[in-house]
């Protein structure tokens, strides 16, 4: 169920004060203050539903997955204008993902909620993970940045630049950025395999292919809104936690990377260049490697290895 909470002030990076700022969030297994809490970042098209029947991230968060909700207390907020609760943002660029960092801080603040078991996100949802963790070292026992990257690259905002550039200029842009966006999300190899150049079956000429990608395009049109896409492009354009991954040794957290070995939008070596600057500062620290053909998206398909990976941290009964 979503729910509300009102952050009565908050002043953004480029000096605009906020009052009365809503934030919507839910909650998922045992209420909060009695279980250990995880709060779960959402990546570019998610929301704060990432449990249950409708849950984005079921698979890994249920009693089937790593992290069972009859445990574990799971607590998402919603990206302020990802247009999950029927709000549109009046510009797309009016915060940076370190302004959203802040935003979740106060709104945990506003929970009471002084300590986190574990804070977990993959994608734009990972470079939030590591914004957040940032700028309260000591809030959460452990986190897991999965494909995603503390700073953005210069590819990742050649990717960025393209898609505003569709926005602004498609005729059809939500659809036409999603098709793009796709081609970001999987690899030459998990498409050549899948398809074989193979010709649509219902005899209308076109490429297989194209036809996924147009099914992809017109898929998100339909629970997608144009503004929040918006949005989203932009703050993903705005990761920069810091300007050396030396920097995330503040961290106190036990920091587990988990980063895809075929990623085409957040590439494994600058995942591995992290590690390695981060582990013979910070003992605690761990990499994870989910191998796989199908590039970004195997955070949504690979779960059989993502639920390897994260289960160990997540032990039932507690």
């Amino acid at each position: 169920m979503l729910k509300e909470i009102t952050i009565p002030r908050f002043e953004a990076g480029q000096g605009e004060v906020y009052q009365d700022f809503p934030l919507t969030y839910e909650v998922a297994g045992p209420r909060l203050g009695t279980a250990p809490l995880v709060l779960v970042n959402h990546a570019l098209t998610g929301n704060s539903s990432v449990t249950g029947e409708k849950g984005w991230w079921n698979e890994l968060i249920s009693e089937a997955g790593a992290i069972s909700p009859k445990h574990y207390t799971i607590l998402a907020f919603n990206i302020p204008g990802n247009g999950y609760d029927g709000r549109e943002s009046p510009r797309a660029d009016r915060f940076s993902l370190k302004d959203v960092a802040e935003l979740f801080l106060l709104g945990l603040d506003q929970l009471g909620v002084k300590e986190l078991y574990a804070i977990i996100g993959a994608s734009m949802g990972g470079a939030l993970t590591w914004q957040m963790a940032f700028l309260r070292p000591q809030l959460a026992k452990m986190i897991f940045p999965i494909a995603c990257d503390y700073r953005a690259s210069d590819w990742l905002l050649t990717q960025t630049l393209i898609q505003r550039q569709i926005l602004a200029n498609s005729s059809d842009p939500l659809r036409d950025a999603r098709i793009h966006a796709m081609a970001c999300y999987r690899t030459p190899q998990s498409l050549n395999a899948r398809f074989t150049s193979s010709r649509a079956s219902d005899g209308s000429g076109s490429y297989a292919v194209e036809q996924w990608l147009h099914y992809h395009g017109d898929t998100l049109k339909k629970r997608f809104l144009l503004s929040a896409y918006g949005v989203m492009t932009h703050l993903t354009a705005t990761i920069g936690v810091c300007t050396d991954a030396k920097e995330l040794s503040s961290i106190a957290s036990d920091i587990h990377l988990v980063s895809i070995d075929s990623d085409l939008l957040f590439t494994h070596d600058r995942a591995q260049a992290t590690y390695e600057a981060l582990v013979s500062r910070k003992a605690n620290t761990s990499f994870h490697t989910i191998h796989s053909i199908h590039g970004h998206d195997a955070f949504l398909m690979e779960y059989e290895q993502l639920n390897r990976i994260v289960q160990p941290y997540f032990p039932t009964p507690l």
